[in-house]
């Protein structure tokens, strides 16, 4: 039975403690870690200057790439994160789990991680431990895997995760990168980059501790 874990974990031990100290009201929104390249991270807080300055001056995250306007009061920038999330995900990704949805206010994260096996939840917890990430388990959900229920994914979504995840391409460090796991899959790395997007959109939209979505068309 797969599980939903949602848990805490203070901004010093994981990355953007700088710049919360700088901006008190920011705020972030990742919709997924898994996949290739770094993530599209929506942030709000007082203006966008101060925004930027405080994200380019912390050492945790390289901004690789931003927008400095959005028409929803919030701004979309892409960060390169450093050792603290990447060793995170990391044990994450070594307990067959996956990090579906990051936010971050008031100095801390909040995330939302999804195990394949029951055991991987707590094997995962005490490499937390050991690793000194403070973390809070707020809430542990398990997911209905009968043959009723359905996966947000479509056949091929899935086993294109299934696939990526047995090759490594989710470990830190990527044991294959995407134009090998295209060639695995014999598609072409354009196609397949959409088809990993269109699946980490479905994975977190899903809200797996309650209710499935239903599949969508093949992509």
């Amino acid at each position: 039975m797969t599980t939903v874990v949602e848990l805490d974990v203070p901004a010093e031990h994981l990355g953007l403690a700088q710049t919360f100290d700088r901006v008190p009201t920011f705020e972030f929104l990742i919709s997924g870690l898994i996949g290739g390249g770094p993530p599209l991270v929506y942030v709000t807080g007082p203006d966008w200057e101060q925004v930027e300055s405080a994200l380019e001056s912390d050492p945790s995250a390289d901004v690789v790439a931003s927008v400095d306007d959005a028409s929803d009061g919030r701004w979309v920038v892409r960060l390169e994160f450093n050792q603290g999330i990447q060793t995170f995900q990391g044990i994450v990704s070594e307990h067959d789990g996956a990090i579906l949805e990051a936010s971050g206010a008031d100095g801390r994260w909040s995330l939302k991680l999804l195990f394949h096996e029951r055991a991987g939840v707590s094997e995962c917890h005490a490499a937390f431990d050991d690793e000194d990430f403070a973390v809070s388990v707020t809430r542990v959900s398990p997911t209905d895997d009968s043959p009723n229920s359905q996966t947000p994914l479509t056949k091929t979504q899935y086993e294109t995760i299934v696939k990526a995840h047995e090759l490594g391409y989710f470990d830190v460090p990527r044991q294959v990168t995407l134009e090998e796991l295209a060639s695995e899959l014999d598609i072409s790395h354009q196609a397949l980059s959409e088809r990993l997007r269109r699946s980490h959109s479905a994975l977190v939209s899903a809200e797996l501790s309650n209710r499935i979505a239903p599949a969508g068309l093949d992509s």
